[in-house]
């Protein structure tokens, strides 16, 4: 069965190769880039793959959650419907780590954007639905006060941080919504492939992006995934393991919600 598929961050790296084994399958892409320019580029690439796929784009700036909030109103306008999330999008290395709001690029990237989009687009899903949100191997206790923006972390520590509490937050929200609510599945697509931000990061070329790509696939469609919410797969030994041990606290977790909630209301008052 054909699926509608939004993946964020589907210019580059494994976004971009996941999108193109979908496109090849034929499922309606809905994709997010933060480049017009690439995101124009994206779909004629993958109109190559499948002349007849259906593709639309969403230009957005993840650290700007105004740019997140708008993109989720574009799509609900234009999709009744949205059978997979893909939160793919990433950064870790960046010339202006802190926003111009104060805040930590990495944690508004990597942990709150997601929460922000998943949670506006849920009215569009349902339980057999499923959001799969990418960790990693890299997961550290989160510092509250350096996701509030009061305290400067270093590039890895604030990578490691934000893919914890993207982890913590999907097991969170697996637990307290409905029973109609989609399947939240946290996934580490592998370590060290060769993505953009990998050679950024560490200067090495990384392994095959297909080896996260066809793991992102089969967690958006395969059975295997099934009846799986809130929990966490590692690609690294291909199959299901324990996260760090703070995303299976729940006072924990809910502290981090607590202080993403506080970020956002700040940033986008009651919209």
């Amino acid at each position: 069965m054909k699926k509608i598929i939004l993946l964020t961050g589907a210019t580059d790296g494994i976004g971009f190769e996941t999108s193109k084994i979908l496109a090849s399958q034929g499922h309606t892409l809905l994709l997010h880039g933060r480049s017009e320019d690439k995101l124009t580029k994206t779909k004629e690439a993958l109109t190559q793959v499948n002349s007849t796929a259906s593709i639309s784009t969403y230009r957005a700036d993840l650290s700007n959650l105004k740019d997140v909030v708008t993109m989720a109103a574009s799509v609900k306008q234009e999709h009744d419907t949205i059978d997979v999330l893909i939160n793919n999008a990433g950064v870790y290395v960046t010339p202006e780590p802190i926003t111009s709001t104060g805040y930590d690029v990495r944690f508004m990237v990597n942990t709150i954007a997601p929460y922000v989009l998943s949670l506006r687009l849920l009215p569009l899903m349902n339980s057999q639905s499923r959001i799969i949100n990418l960790s990693s191997a890299a997961q550290a206790p989160v510092n509250l006060d350096a996701l509030k923006g009061h305290y400067t972390l270093s590039d890895g520590e604030a990578y490691a941080q934000s893919k914890l509490a993207i982890t913590q937050w999907s097991f969170e929200l697996a637990k307290k919504l409905d029973h109609n609510a989609p399947a939240f599945i946290a996934i580490n697509p592998a370590s060290f492939l060769g993505s953009k931000m990998v050679k950024e990061a560490y200067g090495s070329e990384g392994k095959d992006l297909s080896i996260g790509a066809e793991r992102l696939v089969e967690a958006a469609l395969s059975d295997t995934f099934a009846n799986r919410s809130g929990e966490y797969f590692d690609n690294d030994i291909g199959s299901w393991s324990q996260p760090h041990t703070d995303a299976l606290n729940e006072s924990k977790r809910n502290a981090l919600i607590t202080v993403m909630d506080e970020i956002v209301e700040q940033l986008i008052p009651s919209s």
